[in-house]
């Protein structure tokens, strides 16, 4: 399945998000300031699901987590781990590739105080539902803060209770695919110590242990 089967680059159909784009377009011309394509290997067993684009980090660039503080601390842990040639991804041209890994976010567009409305995470979830149904079987799904816990859960069509959100906890979903739910590796946990280099790792090798179980 293509990109656009689970992606649409034109789309506004969150009337808030569509208007605090625009504004930013306005502000900063250079800006991608669109909706932000998931990024990285197509057949990739490994689903990584953030939160939203930062306004100068992914929104600038078009990729998620690119520019992003949050993309530190994410793009030198896959690298770490296998799942990328390096471990910085500064703009679209900076060579990067992802291996066996994707990244997406639950919701595609730049919201304003990077807090989206429950409305606009469920009117973004169908595109989520589209992709996870991409992955190869026996693949890992990992769920960057409690936003992008519950809209995995929402895209398998599970209820919001069904598994709470904590860090380091693993959950088989209906699929026989896991998901893997972590602290979201922003600025404010990185620097308040609630999410640290070493915690970050620990996910991953628990990730990593996954995938090895079924080659």
């Amino acid at each position: 399945m293509s990109d656009s089967a689970y992606f649409n680059q034109d789309c506004r159909l969150c009337p808030r998000l569509a208007a605090f784009l625009d504004d930013v377009k306005c502000q900063h011309p250079d800006y991608h300031a669109r909706p932000v394509a998931p990024f990285g290997d197509p057949q990739a067993r490994l689903l990584v699901v953030g939160l939203a684009p930062g306004m100068h980090g992914a929104n600038a660039s078009g990729r998620p987590f690119t520019g992003d503080y949050a993309g530190l601390l994410l793009y030198r842990a896959l690298h770490d781990f296998g799942f990328s040639n390096q471990a910085e991804s500064a703009n679209l041209t900076d060579g990067l590739v992802l291996t066996n890994c994707r990244i997406t976010n639950a919701v595609k567009c730049l919201p304003p105080q990077n807090k989206p409305t429950g409305d606009e995470i469920k009117q973004c979830n169908p595109y989520l539902a589209e992709e996870v149904k991409t992955l190869p079987a026996h693949s890992v799904i990992l769920a960057l803060g409690n936003i992008a816990h519950q809209a995995v859960l929402r895209a398998y069509g599970l209820k919001a209770n069904t598994v709470k959100f904590a860090h380091h906890v693993c959950f088989e979903l209906p699929d026989g695919n896991t998901l893997v739910s972590s602290y979201h590796c922003s600025r404010y946990n990185v620097q308040t110590n609630r999410l640290s280099v070493a915690m970050f790792a620990e996910v991953f090798q628990t990730v990593k242990r996954l995938l090895a179980e079924v080659p």
